[in-house]
């Protein structure tokens, strides 16, 4: 089992070098933030043309295959998963569905009609094929409601993790730091620490493949003891879990300890008084490339994404 092969969030791909690699940080912020909030208000078709885009972004990219297969294929299960099920249960609505045509019982009731006119009441078409019950099988049924909720959270839950994942596969650490420090520049007229915020991120993304690997080193420690988990017992169990992650947290704190002490011993006391230069970001033909299909993007997600 290793955690930083199998699952590569937050890891930053240093080779190949691919046209994402190339792209301006502020652009690909821009862009991840579009996709991010565009779901928003937005229609199905739209929701799941989000999904196609970031699978299309990573065939075109060449990406490798063994960097985002297995994580693509757990997480496109996973969402399936969440469609079906959030499809056969409940929709929350507290209410007993009747057809739009009354039965024949129903009209009987109300007033007796002859029955040379029964035929013409009856066979009356629907004015349109909208149906609340899409599917209705035994125990199993499937609303309008239930649908349109089982693909919005599956679609925005896809385009959250991948999304995300992608945009810190292609950009180093550094890179998104100087990125959220010039973005967020115009704050420091309202006195907020932005170059502060921008050392936390990049302590915060520098810090994922060490909670990953102290996951898995941990995890190793338990397998290599062998421990007959039937004979524990449901009980036994529990107790061994919560040790592991007891010591996961004391690991972890450690960690950060060990951090702030390696700061402190060179001497770090604020970020504006230790300032680093990492990367200087400059904008290329190819990110104006970017900006312009980011503007087509968001046009039309406004003329054919929006919600009816």
């Amino acid at each position: 089992m290793d955690l930083l092969k199998s699952l590569p969030i937050g890891l930053y791909l240093e080779e190949p070098v691919t046209w994402l690699h190339r792209l301006d940080a502020r652009v690909k912020l821009l862009w991840l933030v579009s996709i991010l909030v565009s779901p928003i208000l937005a229609n199905t078709l739209w929701r799941f043309v989000l999904v196609g885009v970031l699978i299309g972004v990573t065939l075109l990219a060449v990406i490798p295959l063994r960097v985002w297969r297995q994580q693509m294929g757990w997480l496109l299960a996973l969402c399936t998963f969440m469609l079906v099920l959030t499809m056969i249960l409940p929709d929350g609505l507290s209410l007993s569905y009747q057809p739009r045509v009354p039965t024949a019982s129903d009209v009987q009731q109300l007033s007796p009609v002859p029955d040379a006119f029964a035929p013409e009441i009856f066979a009356q078409p629907q004015p349109t094929g909208y149906r609340y019950v899409v599917f209705h099988q035994g125990p199993v049924r499937v609303t309008q409601r239930s649908l349109e909720l089982g693909i919005r959270l599956s679609t925005l839950f896809f385009t959250l993790i991948y999304g995300t994942n992608l945009f810190l596969l292609t950009t180093a650490a550094e890179e998104i730091t100087v990125a959220l420090e010039v973005l967020m520049r115009p704050l420091r007229w309202l006195r907020l620490p932005v170059t502060e915020v921008a050392l936390t991120v990049t302590l915060a993304l520098r810090f994922i493949p060490l909670v990953l690997e102290e996951i898995q080193n941990l995890v190793r420690s338990v397998q290599t003891r062998a421990i007959n988990w039937k004979k524990l017992g449901f009980r036994g169990s529990v107790q061994v879990w919560l040790a592991v992650a007891e010591r996961l947290l004391q690991n972890l704190l450690l960690r950060a300890e060990q951090t702030a002490a390696a700061m402190a011993v060179r001497g770090f006391t604020t970020p504006n008084t230790h300032r680093v230069t990492w990367y200087g970001l400059r904008l290329t033909a190819w990110d104006w490339l970017a900006l312009a299909v980011l503007a087509g993007f968001w046009y039309v997600r406004w003329v054919w994404g929006a919600e009816a």
